[in-house]
């Protein structure tokens, strides 16, 4: 089939290279190169990057409301346009410029955690299982009927990385099946369940700050959800301090939460109900660290209030 595909963050890359060992690609479609890192310059987004190792023709139009834009991918006679990870709602003459319309890979089980960070979501709802859809795309935020789903149990061990990248694949292995009976009326889509809608919106860098009002349970499932971005944080003494890994512990504190204390020689912090353990931690300007190294050189943390 000739495809056009609409991608641009490291999810959708597995899709692209399922897509180019099977059919035409016509387009690849993505994101204006973003300033990022120190020294705040343009980099690639990883659909970019892969597009031109493939060979692919890439374009990054910085709107795709206008005429132009969707005569152009529609002068491409393609049989189906596939997005992932695209970042951007797509207008209706953009979804009607294949024949066969649009097709979505979403990282959760819609209609649970529509919108930008469902992989996210599900670590911090603690959910059992999340998944990926194959959904035929409307005007709406992920509102389109199902095509296919493939679920995932969770372990409770999962960062958004982690789990991003075995969702990216699955959704990868999904497609390309669905696709072709899409395409060969062989698959009925249905609507979703509205009542079950749940929404995931996108992150804030403000996100990553622990309360630690909230349960030990909720601030590890926190902790690994921030993972890679924006990282969980909080504060000592005015200095940022990360936290990478955490357990927590049904243990009875009679201190306010965020204060440090010693539990059997690690380093933890009292919530709002139970313990957290902090396996590895950073201090702003510093590595990162096992707790029990991190307490040998700053060992005046224990008994504060963060």
């Amino acid at each position: 089939m000739r495809v056009i595909f609409c991608g641009t963050a490291a999810f959708a890359v597995p899709s692209l290279h399922a897509l180019a060992r099977c059919h035409e690609i016509a387009l690849v479609v993505t994101q204006a190169d973003r300033p990022a890192g120190r020294g705040r310059k343009p980099q690639m987004s990883p659909i970019k990057l892969a597009a031109r190792e493939l060979g692919l023709k890439v374009e990054q139009p910085r709107s795709l409301r206008g005429a132009a834009v969707a005569a152009e991918l529609k002068a491409l006679a393609a049989d189906v346009i596939v997005v992932a990870a695209y970042g951007k709602i797509l207008p209706p003459a953009i979804l009607n410029a294949a024949t066969h319309g649009c097709l979505n890979v979403h990282a959760s089980l819609l209609p649970r955690h529509r919108g930008a960070a469902p992989v996210t979501a599900a670590i911090l709802a603690g959910d059992a299982e999340t998944g990926v859809t194959i959904m035929q795309m409307d005007e709406g935020l992920d509102t389109g009927p199902i095509l296919r789903q493939h679920s995932l149990p969770l372990t409770g061990e999962e960062t958004t990385a982690t789990l991003t990248a075995a969702l990216a694949q699955h959704g990868a292995d999904l497609l390309l099946p669905t696709m072709t009976e899409w395409v060969e009326g062989r698959l009925k889509p249905h609507r979703q369940d509205e009542s079950k809608a749940t929404y995931a919106p996108l992150l804030q860098k403000d996100d990553g700050i622990v309360q630690w009002d909230q349960g030990a349970e909720a601030i590890c499932r926190h902790v690994r959800a921030m993972q890679p971005w924006p990282g969980a944080i909080t504060y000592w003494r005015g200095r940022q301090l990360k936290i990478f890994r955490a357990r927590p512990l049904s243990v009875s504190a009679e201190v306010a939460p965020g204060t440090v204390v010693l539990h059997c020689k690690e380093l933890a912090v009292v919530a709002g109900a139970g313990i957290v353990v902090l396996e590895e931690v950073q201090l702003a300007g510093k590595r990162a660290q096992p707790g029990a190294e991190f307490l040998r050189g700053y060992g005046g943390i224990v008994g504060a209030v963060l």
